[in-house]
C-alpha cells in the first residue's frame, strides 16, 4: 500500500469496517503486551473480546474454557482473581472508547490503523505470540516495509560525539544500501539514525519510527521536526491510539515491537541497564540477530554495549559490511558494573508492572483522585488502591485531602498543593 493509497483514509483493503473499528477500540482498552487481552482477543475474535472485556456481555462456558486453554497452551494459568482484576481495569476505561473518532482523527492527518486480517500486516509481529500487538496504527508517506529488509539501530539517549558519529556511519551506510532503519524516535542515538537514514537513504520508506504514544502529536518534542520529516519520507508506528501518553511501560513495551518488525537489531551505545538493551534481549529472545559497537571501557554509555558482548550471543559491529552481515543472507548472574561505569539505581526500578502503571499514572504537582487513577492505568479501584498503599509505604506516592500524587523527590522544589 502506497502513500497515496493511505493519505486520508483509515480503510486499507482487507478487512471490514466492524473489524478495524473493534480493534481500534481494543487499542484504547488494552495495555501494549497485555498476554491475557491479546489471548481474550486471538481465541474470542476482535468484536466479541469488546462485548466482554468492556462488561457490555459475560463469557459463557466454553468461552471461558477456550481461554483457559489458549492461555495453558501458552504457560500461563487464568485464575478468579486474575480474571476479575483485568476486568475491573478495563471497565475504568471503557466509557473512554470512541474509536470511529480515533480513526477519523488519525485518518486526518494521513494515518490509520494497521490490523492482522489486513494482508500488509507485518509477520514479525506475531513472532511475539501471545504479547503480539492487537492493532498498529500508521502515520507517513511510506509503506510498510518488509521485515527481511529492516534493521533496527538503538541506543543511548544521552549520546556522546563517538557514538553520534558511529551511528551516522552505519545507519547512513545501511539506508544507502536500501535498508529499512527503524529505531524509537528518542533523542541520541535513535534520533540520530533517523537523521541519517533521512538523508542517505533509498529504501521505501528510508526509517521507521515506533513511538510509545499516540501519533497525533509528536515526542518527544525536541525531535518534532525530525519527526515531521519522518512522516514525510518514512512512517511511525505505534500501539496505542490518538491521545494516548507515552509511559515508561510503554516504552519498554515498544521495544519489543522494534525487536520483532526488524530482521536484526545493533546497539551502538547503551548503559549498563538502558532501553537499548532491552530492546536486544526482546530480540535474542525472537531469535533475531544482534549487533553491538563497542566503545570506551571508561564511557557509561558503552557499559551495556560490553555487557551483552560478555553475556549473550551478541557480535561486535564496527563498520557496515558487519552490520550487513546480520541480515538474513547477508553474511556469513549479571555482571557489576565495571570500574568507572558506576549506575545509580532508580526508586522504581523494582517496581511490577501494576506498580509501574500505577506510578506512571500519578501528577508530579497536583493530586489526582483515584477513578482518575485507574482510567489512566488501567486497573480496578481495589487494585489500584492497594497498590497505592504500597507506594506509599516505599516513599513513592503520598495521600493528599483530595487525591494521590508522587512523592516529590529531594531537592526538586516541588511544594504540596
Amino acid at each position: 500500500m502506497t502513500g497515496e493509497d493511505r493519505r486520508g483514509t483509515t480503510m486499507p483493503a482487507g478487512a471490514t469496517d466492524e473489524l478495524r473499528v473493534a480493534r481500534a477500540a481494543l487499542t484504547r482498552l488494552l495495555e501494549p503486551g497485555s498476554v491475557l487481552g491479546a489471548t481474550a482477543v486471538r481465541v474470542w475474535g476482535a468484536s466479541r473480546a469488546v462485548q466482554i472485556l468492556t462488561g457490555r456481555d459475560t463469557p459463557g462456558v466454553d468461552e471461558r474454557q477456550d481461554l483457559r486453554l489458549a492461555l495453558a497452551s501458552e504457560g500461563v494459568t487464568l485464575t478468579e482473581r486474575t480474571w476479575t482484576t483485568s476486568l475491573a481495569g478495563w471497565a475504568a476505561r471503557a466509557s473512554s472508547l470512541a474509536p470511529e473518532r480515533d480513526l477519523a482523527s488519525l485518518g486526518r492527518l494521513g494515518g490509520g490503523l494497521l490490523i492482522p486480517e489486513d494482508p500488509e500486516w507485518p509477520s514479525g509481529a506475531d513472532d511475539l505470540g501471545p504479547a503480539a500487538p492487537v492493532a498498529l496504527w500508521f502515520r507517513g508517506a511510506g509503506s510498510l516495509p518488509c521485515g527481511s529488509s529492516t534493521l533496527a539501530v538503538v541506543g543511548s539517549r544521552d549520546a556522546t560525539g563517538y557514538g553520534q558519529s558511529v551511528t551516522r556511519t552505519l545507519a547512513g551506510g545501511l539506508a544507502a544500501r536500501g535498508l529499512t532503519v527503524m529505531s524509537g524516535g528518542a533523542y541520541g542515538i535513535d534520533a540520530m539514525a533517523h537523521r541519517a537514514a533521512l538523508a542517505s537513504g533509498t529504501g521505501t520508506p528510508p526509517t521507521v519510527a515506533v513511538m510509545a504514544g499516540g501519533l497525533d502529536r509528536y515526542y518527544p518534542a525536541g525531535n518534532e521536526d525530525l519527526l515531521r520529516e519522518v512522516v514525510a519520507q518514512g512512517l511511525l508506528l505505534s500501539e496505542l491510539p490518538p491521545g494516548a501518553s507515552p509511559t515508561r511501560h510503554r516504552f519498554l513495551q515498544r521495544n519489543r515491537v522494534i525487536a520483532a518488525l526488524s530482521a536484526a537489531v545493533l546497539v551502538v551505545e547503551a548503559r549498563w541497564r538502558s532501553g537499548a538493551q532491552n530492546t536486544a534481549g526482546h530480540a535474542l529472545g525472537l531469535g533475531r540477530e544482534v549487533g553491538v559497537v563497542p566503545g570506551p571501557v571508561t564511557s557509561p554509555q558503552s557499559a551495556g554495549c560490553h555487557r551483552l558482548l560478555r553475556e549473550s550471543p551478541a557480535v561486535v559491529v564496527s563498520d557496515v559490511e558487519e552490520a550487513l552481515a546480520l541480515m538474513p543472507g547477508g553474511g556469513s548472574d549479571a555482571a557489576r558494573p565495571d570500574a568507572g561505569t558506576p549506575t545509580s539505581a532508580r526508586p522504581h526500578d523494582h517496581l511490577t508492572v501494576e506498580e509501574l502503571l500505577v506510578y506512571e499514572a500519578l501528577p508530579l504537582r497536583n493530586v489526582a483522585p483515584v477513578d482518575k487513577l485507574c482510567a489512566v492505568a488501567g486497573l480496578g479501584p481495589g487494585t489500584v488502591m492497594s497498590t497505592l498503599k504500597k507506594l506509599q509505604r516505599q516513599s513513592l506516592a503520598e495521600q493528599r485531602e483530595s487525591g494521590w500524587r508522587r512523592t516529590p523527590a529531594p531537592g526538586t522544589g516541588v511544594v504540596a498543593p
